[in-house]
């Protein structure tokens, strides 16, 4: 009997502490305003990012600030709306990957393909004339899977649980690479953004910010702010 009252109140305890404790932020994305909100929609800060996977830039950035930034979304203080500026066929390309699956999968697909970049811009970069005509030429969704493969972009994505049936399937969803187009046309008519990265705080642009050192003061200050 006294085994039992422990056993139950073992079983208690546990509930108890599962109801009371914080989802995972890290998975919680909200893709309703065209972007990627990860994390608490209650948080105190919202963080945007806007993001070109060909800008080296952006690249030194997440080398930079990547883990850093978890940090924040993880402890449900701030939100991180990453939104892709999509620069050209490359740059959609990788977006298509990045938001291959359920919305779930977007933050570490992002931080898998923009932290592995100095391993597949150069290969963009030093394209040859060939493959220039098999990304410029012929079926949109050949021309995506061609870009993939050229720059080993099935190889980041495998290790993160994609077959290369399903990756194909994305990069041939039209409807996906011309919503991803028209939404950064869209912010970029209303944000007018000059430069990549470029990063916004509670709605409020911040010009001549482009590294960690220089975002982590105005992140911090807001959070003491609030």
């Amino acid at each position: 009997m006294k085994i039992a009252r422990l056993a139950l109140a073992a079983v208690a305890a546990l509930t108890a502490t599962s109801a009371t404790a914080e989802p995972n932020w890290l998975t919680v994305v909200d893709t309703a305003g065209g972007g990627h909100k990860i994390g608490n929609p209650a948080a105190k800060v919202k963080l945007t990012e806007f993001v070109s996977y060909t800008c080296p830039h952006c690249g030194h950035f997440a080398q930079e600030a990547s883990s850093a930034i978890e940090v924040y979304t993880a402890s449900g203080k701030v939100q991180v709306d990453v939104r892709h500026v999509v620069r050209d066929p490359v740059d959609l390309t990788v977006a298509m990957l990045a938001n291959c699956g359920p919305a779930a999968k977007f933050p570490r697909n992002h931080t898998a393909l923009i932290l592995a970049q100095p391993k597949w811009l150069p290969l963009a970069e030093k394209a040859t004339e060939g493959q220039k005509a098999r990304w410029y030429g012929g079926a949109m969704s050949a021309r995506r899977r061609a870009i993939a493969s050229d720059l080993h972009l099935y190889d980041i994505m495998v290790p993160r649980g994609y077959d290369r049936v399903t990756l194909d399937k994305c990069l041939s969803d039209d409807a996906r690479a011309k919503a991803l187009g028209e939404q950064s046309v869209a912010d970029d008519k209303k944000w007018n953004i000059q430069s990549t990265p470029s990063f916004a705080i509670d709605g409020a642009l911040l010009t001549g910010v482009y590294t960690w050192g220089l975002l982590r003061p105005f992140l911090d200050a807001r959070l003491s702010a609030t």
